[in-house]
């Protein structure tokens, strides 16, 4: 497929100068021929966003949003699918031929993905299996909480541990669990070592916030670590974990997973071309300057 038509698409954040995101579109713009398409990042705060979104013209296909501006997001769109509504939360906006946006989560399905590739959840899902469900812990309260959630219940969970800062934020996702259909337990951050005994831990807390806990965990033989930092890597966690032989997925495993339906929507291309975007985020990866 190849088209020369001048199409826009970018990623909208803050901070964003650090976002690979434009690295892997890009890559995939010109794997697919696409050559009339740009990818920009554009630094944008929350109360910013209804203005710029508003003021984007009829070349622009689509956004993919990170924090702050994920909730936001969802509140501003025309329509939405339904696992980013019972999340409560959107990283992509797709152009409406209308002029509306509408809301998706690819967080959600990126982060089945890379979990079931680590064998999570493998052979089993919500309505398969005389098998026990599958534990999930979830540090951190935030936006990719939210997805985490809805990505442990895609993938079996019947209950969930959430370990955050503030209880505050346990509370907020009392009723994302509920929409998803799962049992939410609260703990304390100061207990977050023990609740390391499960299936699936995902750590979802900005940089620096978890790594005191690599001298605290004990790992459990067949625990899956997601860690959604990719800079610095690997954390601390997650080095406690690679050298405790725990598979380790990291936020750079998520990143491409999520780009890819992000892509697949933004152009209309059936199938991203997921090698060449693999690379390039692999290369820009690994010749970042720390």
């Amino acid at each position: 497929m190849q088209t020369t038509s001048s199409r826009r698409a970018a990623v909208l954040g803050k901070p964003i100068a650090h976002s690979l995101s434009p690295v892997i579109h890009r890559a995939g713009f010109e794997a697919a021929g696409l050559t009339g398409w740009t990818y920009d990042a554009i630094e944008c705060a929350e109360s910013e966003l209804p203005a710029l979104v508003a003021g984007l013209g009829p070349e622009w296909a689509g956004l993919s949003v990170t924090m702050p501006l994920k909730e936001a997001a969802l509140k501003l769109a025309t329509s939405a699918t339904p696992v980013a509504i019972a999340a409560g939360v959107a990283n992509t906006l797709i152009r409406h031929a209308d002029g509306g946006w509408h809301a998706d989560n690819t967080d959600i399905p990126g982060m089945v993905r890379v979990l079931r590739e680590a064998g999570v959840g493998a052979s089993t899902g919500r309505h398969a299996a005389k098998e026990a469900p599958p534990r999930f812990t979830v540090l951190g309260g935030g936006g990719t909480a939210r997805a985490a959630l809805a990505a442990a219940s895609e993938l079996g969970a019947e209950v969930v541990i959430v370990v955050a800062r503030r209880p505050e934020a346990i509370a907020e996702l009392e009723p994302v669990a509920g929409a998803l259909g799962l049992k939410l337990e609260g703990a304390a951050w100061s207990d977050a070592p023990a609740a390391f005994d499960a299936d699936a831990v995902i750590s979802t807390v900005p940089k620096g916030a978890a790594d005191h806990l690599a001298d605290l965990v004990t790992w459990r033989s067949g625990t899956v670590l997601f860690d959604a930092i990719y800079d610095p890597w690997p954390t601390p966690l997650a080095a406690s974990a690679s050298a405790a032989q725990v598979a380790v997925v990291s936020g750079l495993d998520l990143l491409l997973a999520q780009a890819l339906s992000q892509f697949e929507q933004f152009t209309g291309v059936a199938e991203a071309p997921e090698e060449a975007m693999r690379a390039a985020l692999d290369e820009a990866a690994r010749t970042r300057t720390p």
